[in-house]
């Protein structure tokens, strides 16, 4: 008898891991299937696609399980998911993360927001929504938001028990980072416990609209511009590296700023805004503006820096960074959706 709730026509339950290169989705894979295979007994894969340079970047971790009769020949990306994790909310702007996720498909999304909110701007309209706080969960417990996702998964994958899971996470960490193992199994149990979901049924007169469509490339022999020619400039103006961030950003207080420029100094993507404008004499003179959260990293340094009380480390809380984002530096810019 199989334990596994649903599976496509080749017999596999499959889960497709979203995320940005730094966050820990890989290794999650890895353990996922690992717990599945040596404590549930079933079979599994798991591989991850990502590009030369991994950190910062788009990753994909994917996960097969099927019963133990059943062989596992099929090594190609998942494409029609029964489960998709979302390791970081910044993949909304470039990626459509829930292509192809089953009608009866579960999401779930690192997220503090509300899960209606959520639900909107992935334009879900069938599923179920699921939703845990793992950067809170990580920076108080000082793991990583992949262990609280896990989690989460477990709940979601009701089939793996989560003891398996628990065994998997001491066999990693006991021999190099013995430290890291109970700080590591609270976060797994929080995440397993506090994650949220949101039903939004099922509807046969939706299936036909949300159909799965194979995306085809856009720069093929057929669709390239004669001669070549590529219409996005090579540069990282259009990136948004807040999926670098840790959990961390700079807060900038203007009363207390002297405008020393220490900040821009170390600064290693030219984060710091400037504008130019007189100063009590007359003169005129740069000032610093703000911040722009759509380069920053949150590495910190401007706050090592600052001599002043101007900058400050703070948790990033939700929505802060669009609220205090800098007015358009690149007016020249017209892609639709790049920035507001």
């Amino acid at each position: 008898m199989s334990i596994l709730p649903h599976k496509n026509e080749l017999g596999f339950y499959e889960i497709r891991l979203e995320s940005i290169g730094g966050l820990g989705a890989n290794l999650a894979g890895k353990m996922l299937a690992e717990a599945g295979v040596t404590g549930s007994g079933l079979n599994g894969s798991n591989f991850s696609s990502y590009g030369s340079e991994k950190k910062g970047s788009p990753v994909k971790s994917f996960v097969r399980f099927c019963d133990p009769q059943v062989e596992i020949r099929d090594h190609s990306p998942i494409e029609q998911p029964h489960v998709v994790g979302v390791f970081h909310e910044a993949l909304y702007k470039t990626i459509d993360v829930i292509s192809g996720l089953r009608s009866d498909g579960t999401v779930l999304v690192n997220t503090a927001r509300n899960l209606a909110d959520v639900a909107a701007d992935l334009k879900m309209r069938q599923g179920t929504l699921a939703a845990i706080d793992a950067l809170r969960i990580a920076v108080e417990e000082k793991t990583k938001v992949n262990t609280a996702m896990l989690g989460a998964l477990f709940r979601i994958c009701s089939f793996l028990d989560p003891d398996d899971m628990r065994r998997v996470i001491r066999k990693t960490f006991e021999k190099k980072l013995p430290h890291l193992v109970e700080p590591n199994l609270r976060t797994f149990d929080r995440g397993y416990n506090e994650v949220q979901f949101l039903d939004l049924g099922s509807s046969a007169e939706l299936d036909g609209q949300i159909a799965f469509s194979r995306i085809q490339p856009v720069l093929g022999y057929k669709t390239q511009e004669l001669g070549g020619i590529l219409k996005v400039t090579a540069n990282s103006v259009l990136k948004d590296l807040s999926g670098s961030r840790q959990g961390y950003l700079p807060e900038y207080k203007a009363e207390d700023c002297i405008n020393c420029a220490a900040c821009d100094t170390v600064c290693p993507d030219f984060c710091i805004v400037w504008e130019q404008k007189p100063d009590k004499r007359g003169n005129l003179q740069m000032f610093m503006k703000g911040i722009d959260y759509q380069y920053c990293k949150g590495c910190l340094k401007c706050v090592e820096a600052c001599p002043t009380t101007a900058l400050a480390a703070m948790l990033e809380e939700p929505q802060y960074a669009e609220q205090h984002r800098m007015p358009q530096v690149f007016p020249y810019l017209t892609v639709e959706g790049v920035r507001p």
